[in-house]
């Protein structure tokens, strides 16, 4: 073989030790600063934030005989949060994307989802690792949830409150 290959050979072995090198630099970077939490309020663009929405005009007074209207976190790293309830569904877990972000190692990316079914609240796990608790029974199918029942999810306790 002439020295240049020889030579060329030599610089791609070094191109690609480089290569593997940044990527293990990226990847123990991603371990260590975790998920790149993403501002909402920007438009898609990346630009400044979008301007703000027209504001809604306040929803008619529910009567006394009406289902919840908020979610309160009640134990947990979390507790005190209040998320108020539309006819969307919401969706819970660790990952940026869900309407309840959890900060829990034991919730899963998309653990459950509450949603309205006429007039009735129901839970759903969507196959965590380690369950959603309605009460004391694990959730394995859609369950009615009623006012003040208490539901597990990882270290997070949530209620549907009026």
């Amino acid at each position: 073989m002439s020295e240049l290959t020889v030579g060329l050979l030599r610089l791609g072995y070094l191109a690609l030790l480089w290569l593997l090198v940044l990527s293990s630099i990226a990847v123990l970077r991603r371990d260590l600063y975790g998920t790149r939490i993403v501002d909402r309020r920007r438009n898609r663009t990346g630009g400044a934030p979008a301007a703000a929405p027209a504001p809604t005009p306040a929803p008619a007074r529910r009567s006394k005989t009406a289902g919840p209207t908020r979610l309160v976190v009640t134990e947990g790293p979390l507790r005190g949060t209040v998320l108020p309830l539309g006819a969307a569904p919401v969706l819970i877990g660790r990952s940026p994307g869900c309407t309840l972000v959890l900060d829990d190692d034991y919730s899963s990316s998309r653990h459950a989802r509450l949603f309205l079914d006429g007039d009735q609240w129901f839970v759903e796990d969507l196959g965590s690792t380690n369950g959603t608790f309605l009460g004391d029974q694990r959730v394995s199918g859609p369950l009615p949830l009623g006012t003040g029942t208490p539901v597990r999810i990882g270290q997070n306790v949530l209620e549907l409150a009026r």
